[in-house]
């Protein structure tokens, strides 16, 4: 077998560009792993890159997908520690949204523990992400109290569960509905905030009081930020991690940065070299992996939907209904 099926986008723009096409299966180049396909994350940068509003940092990539899980089906040269048929999971660029890709040995991981592919496929973006964001930028240590907006994503999900299982202090979300309200505080959320009935900062700080909150995630920003900044606490540390909001030029308090040292930060995962990424998988590999192998925490799967179906599954995450993680799987050939 030489050729793959694909998702194809013609063009740039609403979900339906997307076609199921053939490409050549690649090769895997020097530190390179061939991974034979069994599952996709679907993730917001994806829409973003569909859209027009986002092109990869190496190129224009018309196949979209930074996520997948599957095996091994070859090694480039100089790859070590790893053999034909291994369970994987791996981050790429661009080009998941296919039967076969070439991934840097950097960015694979094993499958944790009694994963399947499914939940494998709902690993590499979000932990990268969250990881820097939380870890690197945020500087988070256990005790530290934590407020996540979007608390119901992928990433949200995700940074509530990490915190919880390095033992945090209060973790506080936001969220759209009761639904996904309800969704945060039964993975570990103290309290979380339906943005759409409630001032957040009114409701945190009546449980806070003047000790604020330590780390704060954002991908939402925009008018987001000031409000924020009056909910941090003393040497706390603001990470913008998403542009929800289409408000790009933002307020920033001068006198809260100064008197309470405030750290205002962001990170973008797919811009990052090969070098970084292989330190936040190396980092991630010693801390979350064991967590991840002894149940510790697990991706919450909102939906999933075959390749094939890969404009459905667009369309559902744009809907902003999910809770989790949405993922495409793919039959063995």
């Amino acid at each position: 077998m030489t050729e793959m099926n694909v998702i194809e986008m013609d063009g740039r723009g609403a979900a339906k560009v997307m076609r199921l096409a053939t490409r050549p299966i690649p090769a895997p180049g020097p530190g390179e792993v061939l991974i034979r396909t069994r599952a996709i994350g679907v993730n917001r940068v994806d829409i973003l890159q569909r859209s027009g509003q986002y092109t990869p940092p190496y190129g224009i990539i018309d196949v979209p997908g930074v996520e997948l899980s599957g095996d091994v089906a070859a090694l480039g040269d100089g790859v070590t520690g790893m053999a034909v048929g291994d369970a994987v999971c791996g981050l790429i660029v661009g080009g998941a949204y296919a039967e076969y890709c070439a991934v840097p040995q950097t960015q694979v991981l094993r499958l944790p523990k009694d994963y399947d592919y499914i939940h494998g496929a709902a690993l590499p973006e979000v932990h990268f992400t969250v990881w820097t964001a939380l870890m690197q930028h945020g500087r988070y240590k256990g005790g530290e109290s934590l407020l996540v907006h979007g608390g119901s994503s992928g990433i949200g999900t995700t940074a509530i569960m990490l915190a919880r299982a390095l033992g945090a202090g209060d973790i506080y979300a936001t969220a759209g509905n009761a639904q996904k309200c309800k969704a945060c505080e039964d993975l570990g959320a103290a309290k979380c905030v339906n943005y759409k009935t409630a001032d957040f900062v009114e409701a945190i700080g009546d449980l806070r009081g003047d000790a604020g909150v330590d780390v704060i995630l954002d991908m939402v920003v925009g008018p987001y930020v000031p409000k924020n900044q009056s909910l941090l606490a003393p040497d706390g540390r603001l990470v913008f991690i998403g542009l929800m909001s289409e408000q790009r030029e933002v307020q920033i308090n001068a006198s809260s940065v100064m008197m309470k040292r405030q750290i205002i930060t962001g990170v973008s995962l797919r811009g990052q070299s090969l070098a970084q990424k292989a330190a936040i998988r190396d980092e991630m590999e010693k801390v979350v992996w064991p967590l991840l192998d002894h149940g510790k925490m697990r991706p919450v799967i909102d939906s999933v939907y075959p390749m094939a179906e890969a404009v459905a599954a667009h369309k559902r995450l744009e809907t902003s209904q999910h809770i989790g993680q949405i993922v495409l799987t793919v039959d063995p050939a």
